[in-house]
């Protein structure tokens, strides 16, 4: 299913990264969401191009965005497979013109995700998963991700907000010598995916949306992301979408 899905969901991506950009340098005006995150014009009209492109592509399927009406988990609970998109992660990045903003579309089945694609709008960077491989896609040329084994001192990212989180500062004072470096959005599981990176711990409150397609891209790249319980996390399957803490590493 997902082989040919991929070039017209690059395509898509693509096309909606060009309309991101074109917000990018511009004035735009912020709302506050309840959970007390930005919403912007870019996000809302990415939300509605990917899932206008997500229904031609598969029609009948269910789509959860960020940005769609709340849906009530006794309607998501009957999905047993579904899209699952962030149209615009790290919306606070692309505020502060960071660059550390991306696309994210995740598959979940039974709960799981099988198949992650991220793209990132600034540097036309797509990172996705196909036949249980990892690939980015730059300029026209296509490479397999792999990524390393852990550097010492342990390279650890984190992002932007994260780095005042107490649990955070207690988990750290256990690893031995480490560097930490911070950067926005699921393009941190990209980075570990490329081996850049070791180690993402994440204890701050984030929702399914932002981590899944990551999931995969990390996994395909031969890394894995775990819960405090060691097993992988699972999708809708409860009343809230917050995922729980999590730890992106790459390796297994």
């Amino acid at each position: 299913m997902f082989a040919s899905l991929t070039t017209p969901l690059i395509k898509l991506t693509a096309q909606v990264g060009e309309v991101i950009m074109s917000f990018y340098k511009s004035d735009m005006s912020v709302e506050v969401k309840s959970n007390e995150t930005p919403l912007t014009i870019a996000d809302q009209t990415a939300h509605q191009l990917i899932v206008e492109g997500l229904n031609k592509l598969t029609p009948g399927t269910p789509i959860l965005s960020e940005e769609s009406d709340a849906l009530s988990f006794a309607e998501r609970s009957k999905w047993q497979e579904y899209w699952l998109v962030d149209p615009l992660d790290g919306t606070r990045d692309f505020l502060e013109h960071t660059g550390e903003f991306c696309i994210c579309i995740a598959y979940i089945k039974d709960h799981t995700p099988v198949f992650g694609m991220i793209y990132a709008p600034l540097t036309k960077t797509h990172y996705y998963t196909s036949d249980g491989h990892t690939f980015k896609l730059q300029n026209d040329i296509k490479q397999i991700l792999k990524t390393c084994s852990p550097s010492t001192p342990l390279k650890v990212v984190i992002g932007h907000h994260s780095s005042h989180n107490e649990k955070l500062k207690k988990h750290l004072e256990h690893q031995t010598s480490y560097e930490v470096s911070q950067m926005g959005s699921a393009l941190k599981f990209c980075e570990i995916a490329e081996g850049n990176y070791d180690y993402y711990p994440r204890f701050g409150p984030c929702s399914e949306w932002d981590t899944a397609a990551g999931v995969c891209v990390l996994q395909g790249a031969g890394g894995s992301v775990v819960g405090e319980d060691g097993k992988p996390l699972k999708y809708n399957i409860k009343d809230d979408l917050i995922s729980p803490i999590f730890f992106a590493s790459s390796k297994p």
